[in-house]
């Protein structure tokens, strides 16, 4: 992809679909990940059939708070594999791609801080190229699903996933790509058109207070 610079995002070969669910920023730098899922990107659509999601066991009861996902809280995460296990198969998955995600971001700040091992070509924030977007309404991942009828596409997609789970939340992004690229633009425009866009910095930074 970087050495033909007429080639299209969707041939781009390391685009990843990325979410988590988090302990939550107050936690600062002690904030754990609790589950985390990771979907391909084929010629620009999520392959499912290849996906990596899994939860995390903390090593510690999860307070029930209103931003902690169904399933998440106190000890259910006991028992699941711990981060240390888990970050050689993210860093496969993730080292050297483009991360899309709804606030990608707060995504990978997260990651960058409890696996810094891993590295990343850049990132993709569908929330920055719908708020790029003319028109109103609300630009959470849930509301544009709504808005270009995607929900149910992406249920179909994540059967065993929910929304605000990890899984369901990445193949959301992943349709919501699709549909905004066209949206923007009459053609399929290069990789690097897309970045100039939707990539925030991909540098860490101090913790994110917006929560979708």
């Amino acid at each position: 992809m970087p050495g033909n610079p007429s080639a299209t995002w969707r041939e781009a070969t390391r685009l990843v679909a990325v979410d988590l669910e988090g302990s939550g920023a107050q936690d600062g730098d002690d904030e754990d990940i609790l589950e985390i899922a990771v979907v391909r990107l084929v010629e620009g659509r999520p392959e499912v059939t290849t996906a990596y999601a899994t939860l995390i066991d903390p090593g510690r009861p999860i307070p029930a708070r209103p931003w902690i996902s169904p399933g998440l809280a106190g000890d259910a995460l006991a028992g699941a594999p711990r981060l240390d296990v888990v970050a050689p198969q993210l860093a496969g998955r993730l080292d050297g791609a483009y991360l899309v995600g709804h606030n990608v971001g707060v995504d990978w700040r997260l990651i960058h801080r409890r696996i810094p091992q891993i590295h990343i070509a850049g990132l993709i924030d569908t929330y920055r190229m719908a708020r790029a977007l003319p028109g109103a309404g609300g630009k959470g991942l849930a509301d544009l699903l709504d808005r270009y009828r995607l929900t149910d596409a992406v249920s179909a997609a994540a059967p065993r996933s929910r929304p605000h789970r990890a899984l369901w939340d990445a193949v959301g992004a992943a349709f919501l790509l699709d549909v905004l690229v066209r949206q923007r633009w009459s053609y399929e425009p290069r990789l690097e058109e897309i970045l100039a866009v939707t990539a925030p910095k991909a540098e860490p930074e101090p913790p994110a207070t917006l929560f979708d």
